[in-house]
C-alpha cells in the first residue's frame, strides 16, 4: 500500500513546473517557469514583504519563483524597485495570478481515490 505521503508528493510535489507565456501583440516576449509554492517558502517570503500587502507579497513570490528554461532565476531581488516603478502593473499582476492559480484545478479528490485503492 503506497503511504499517504508518498501520494502527496507525487501528484503535488515541488518537482512538477509550471509555466507561463508573456505575449504582446502576438509574440512571445517571455516564458516564466516556476515550481509550486510550498508552505515554507510562503512563510519566507511573507518575512521578505515589507508590508501585509497582498501586492507585495505577489511581486516578492514572482521574484523568488520565476525561473528561465534551466532553471536559473530570471529576478534578483534587486530588481523588485525596478519592477515596480518601470513594468506595467497588470503585466507583472498577469504573472503573479497565474502562480498563485497554478494548480488550484486539481483536486485531493485524486490522491485519495489512489489511496483508497
Amino acid at each position: 500500500m503506497t503511504r499517504a505521503i508518498e501520494l502527496l508528493k507525487n501528484s503535488f510535489g515541488v518537482s512538477q513546473l509550471y509555466q507561463h507565456d508573456v505575449i504582446k501583440e502576438d509574440k512571445l516576449i517571455l516564458t516564466i517557469y516556476w515550481h509550486p509554492l510550498t508552505i515554507a517558502e510562503r512563510e519566507s517570503i511573507q518575512k521578505k514583504s515589507i508590508s501585509e500587502d497582498p501586492n507585495e507579497f505577489a511581486l516578492q513570490l514572482m521574484i523568488e519563483k520565476s525561473l528561465d528554461k534551466e532553471g536559473s532565476r530570471l529576478f534578483q531581488d534587486g530588481d523588485k524597485a525596478s519592477l515596480r516603478r518601470e513594468v506595467e502593473a497588470n503585466v507583472l499582476q498577469e504573472i503573479q495570478l497565474a502562480m498563485i492559480e497554478a494548480g488550484q484545478n486539481r483536486g485531493v479528490k485524486e490522491a485519495k481515490a489512489e489511496l483508497k485503492s
